[in-house]
C-alpha cells in the first residue's frame, strides 16, 4: 500500500487530506480549506514541519484520551490525530508522521469524486 497523503473534496465543496501509513491507517487528518490549492499547500507544510518535535502540541480530550495537534511555524493547525488510547500510543502516533510524512506523494482522488 505505501504511505501517502490522500486529498479529498467533501461534500460542501471544500477539500481535506489523510496522510496515511504503510499499512493504511489514517495517522494525521487536516482541517478544510476552501480551495484546492490551500489544501496542497497544507500537505506542503505538513511535510515541512513533521520532523520537528516541537511543532507537536500534545493534548488530552475530556475523555482523558491522548491526542496531538501539528502546527506550522506561525502556530496554525495544521493535522490532528486520531484519539489514542494511551500516552504511549499517541507518541507512536507522532513517531509514525514524522516517519512517514516527509517525502510522501500525494493522491488527488478529487476529480474522482467531482
Amino acid at each position: 500500500m505505501g504511505k501517502k497523503f490522500e486529498l479529498k473534496q467533501a461534500a460542501n465543496g471544500q477539500f481535506h487530506f489523510n496522510l496515511k501509513a504503510g499499512n493504511g491507517q489514517v495517522i494525521l487528518s487536516s482541517e478544510m480549506y476552501k480551495s484546492k490549492a490551500s489544501a496542497i499547500k497544507g500537505i506542503e507544510s505538513v511535510q515541512l514541519n513533521a520532523p520537528h518535535d516541537n511543532r507537536y502540541d500534545r493534548r488530552e480530550s475530556k475523555k482523558q484520551e491522548p491526542y496531538f495537534v501539528l502546527k506550522a511555524g506561525n502556530g496554525e493547525v495544521i493535522g490532528k490525530s486520531e484519539m489514542y488510547s494511551s500516552t504511549a500510543a499517541m507518541e507512536n502516533g507522532i513517531s509514525s508522521v514524522k516517519t512517514n510524512a516527509p517525502g510522501a506523494p500525494t493522491e488527488d482522488l478529487t476529480a474522482a469524486e467531482s
